[in-house]
């Protein structure tokens, strides 16, 4: 995308520096690879783009029974023993199709870092071999089975938050609205959907917007679509028609700038808002969907990363007092 294509909107410098280079790196867009091969190249863009992991006390692989069969886990936490507390489970990205334990490590490392709380990754089914809706039926077991505190992670976790990026973000919402009708032992006593999928609509006027060039394309997301098969009136998919929002946790939600899928993520806000959920609305200005992949090429990321991280902290502060103690 060139900076005559973009001057009418606010592109941060790097950003535009990241841009041109992926317009100069990439020959072939992702959707119009193979399956296997878009999830190695999104897997290897994680290399190219991301920060380092960052050094913690426990990194360890593990698993738990899902609706059909296990569900690899990653847990993540910065010390090497904790009291009672929650815990984060996090959703990753990728359209419902590509993206895995691998390719956000960068980013669940940091979370469990700034955020001093264990933190568990889910590897859910992905399409097209597991159609709508394996993928939010394996991250609400996973929830389930989380809030038993299972021995095998040899922690005391007193409430559950979500967390997701993009299609995880809806992933993240689902859990939270699952459990909320139909109670888990703890609570989700907080989520922070990151540019989450929340609508089937395709006329948002940031569609039209963004639709090439700002790395999550038209094109991109209809290929998602296609291999996710979703029920565009299931709620497990479309959240900001199909749930009742007065049961939302206190939310921080975060949109992206230059982002297609940025005014439904404002209007779900909006939806919070007048549902009377505590909300936190923070939108990285001048960047682009995936950003909490992007941190290497796009350095200012690495301080949108830390707002979204303060606002939850802070937000999770505010509560304490009713819900973690």
């Amino acid at each position: 995308m060139s900076d005559s294509e973009t001057k009418q909107h606010f592109v941060r410098p790097d950003v535009q520096a990241c841009l041109n280079m992926l317009e100069a790196m990439v020959s072939t867009p992702m959707h119009e690879l193979p399956v296997a091969e878009a999830r190695q190249t999104y897997l290897a863009m994680r290399h190219v783009a991301d920060a380092d992991p960052t050094e913690l006390a426990i990194i360890r692989d593990l698993h738990c029974a899902g609706p059909a069969g296990d569900i690899p886990l990653r847990y993540y936490d910065k010390r090497a023993e904790r009291g009672s507390g929650p815990a984060i489970i996090f959703v990753h990205g990728g359209g419902f199709v590509i993206g895995d334990l691998d390719t956000h490590h960068p980013f669940c490392t940091f979370l469990a870092d700034q955020l001093d709380l264990p933190v568990i990754a889910v590897d859910y089914r992905l399409a097209p071999e597991h159609p709508f809706p394996a993928a939010a039926q394996d991250a609400v077991a996973v929830a389930h089975w989380l809030a038993e505190s299972p021995k095998e992670l040899g922690l005391n976790i007193t409430g559950l938050i979500p967390v997701g990026d993009s299609a995880g973000g809806n992933l993240a919402i689902v859990i939270s609205q699952s459990l909320a009708t139909n109670p888990a032992t703890v609570p989700v006593i907080a989520q922070m959907p990151i540019y989450p999928v929340v609508s089937a609509r395709k006329d948002w006027q940031s569609m039209d917007d963004f639709a090439d060039g700002f790395v999550l394309t038209r094109d991109g997301m209809d290929w998602f679509d296609n291999a996710y098969q979703p029920d565009n009136a299931n709620p497990l998919y479309n959240v900001i028609d199909g749930f009742d929002h007065a049961l939302t946790p206190p939310t921080v939600l975060i949109t992206a700038g230059l982002d297609p899928l940025r005014d439904q993520g404002r209007a779900y806000g909006a939806k919070l808002l007048e549902a009377g959920v505590t909300t936190s609305f923070y939108e990285a200005r001048g960047t682009v969907h995936g950003l909490i992949g992007l941190r290497k090429v796009i350095p200012s990321g690495e301080q949108d990363c830390k707002s979204m991280t303060e606002c939850l902290h802070n937000l999770l502060s505010n509560i304490s007092g009713q819900t973690l103690s």
